[in-house]
């Protein structure tokens, strides 16, 4: 082929702009709720959730059910641009250089580990997330909370052992990556300590979960409503066979998720101790 002289942008108009739209199922609980409606994931989280399923075969597949989870935040959630690109075949061809939009690549964020069932999540998810944007500008922190519960074994609030957070959160999408929503009273601590206690305005919070209840989505609407929340599936398991038959937040107050101590149901049992082996 002959070298081509002069580069000239080849104009293709499908390029520029994308029409990305994520999967969920059909749902009553506000634009800020996305479960998402994803076979692949469904069947990964289906194999997650097998009482039979132990390591190393829980941590595969949480790297790629948060993949999976990622790929809907970044389509759905993250600012876009579009940038100029030279295809290798731009020595060749004048046709080889055409704008494409893309994920916004100068977009901070912080990336929240609520250890202990979020630290591998964080981290898979802190991971992806250098391959895609300006590795500059992410940051992974730590923030070490645990339910506090009564004698009954109620949750009565959280109990924060301690936390590293490294730096500010102005313009930043905070992450907080979390495989069970169950209560929300950590996830709600957590945003409200980033709120209240660390410097900056962040541009939107989002919470990453594999499952949530109504009762998770109803206590974040109400101390936090702006926070996106992304989900593979919603359990509610223990609701009235009336309410099963209904789509999803119809019968908002009628939906139960969570047993008398607050574990979700069907659920997946205890993912902190099996993601880390310590049944504590």
């Amino acid at each position: 082929m002959k070298t081509q002289s002069k580069i000239s942008k080849l104009k293709d108009v499908h390029y520029e702009s994308n029409d990305f739209k994520i999967s969920q199922i059909e749902h009553k609980y506000g634009e800020n709720v996305y479960i998402l409606s994803n076979p692949l994931a469904e069947s990964l989280l289906a194999r997650f959730s097998n009482e039979g399923v132990i390591q190393p075969e829980l941590n595969h597949l949480i790297q790629k059910l948060y993949f999976i989870l990622l790929e809907a935040v970044l389509g759905n959630s993250f600012p876009k641009e579009v940038i100029e690109v030279r295809s290798r075949m731009a020595g060749l061809t004048d046709k080889a250089v055409f704008d494409q939009e893309v994920i916004k690549k100068e977009q901070p964020v912080v990336c929240v580990d609520l250890a202990r069932a979020g630290t591998f999540p964080s981290h898979v998810c802190f991971e992806n997330l250098n391959y895609f944007l300006n590795s500059s500008l992410i940051r992974q922190d730590h923030f070490y909370v645990n339910r506090k519960v009564d004698e009954n074994e109620q949750v009565i609030g959280v109990d924060v052992s301690g936390s590293k957070i490294g730096g500010g959160q102005e313009g930043a999408i905070v992450i907080l990556p979390d495989p069970m929503g169950a209560t929300g009273g950590s996830m709600s601590f957590a945003v409200g300590h980033y709120k209240d206690q660390v410097k900056g305005k962040a541009l939107k919070y989002i919470s990453i979960n594999l499952i949530v209840t109504p009762e998770y989505i109803k206590r974040m609407q109400k101390d936090h409503p702006d926070v996106e929340i992304y989900a593979l599936r919603l359990d509610r398991g223990l609701s009235p066979e009336h309410v099963l038959k209904t789509v999803p937040g119809t019968l908002w107050d009628e939906e139960v998720g969570l047993t008398g101590k607050q574990y979700i149901v069907p659920g997946a049992g205890g993912v902190g101790e099996i993601l880390n082996n310590s049944f504590v």
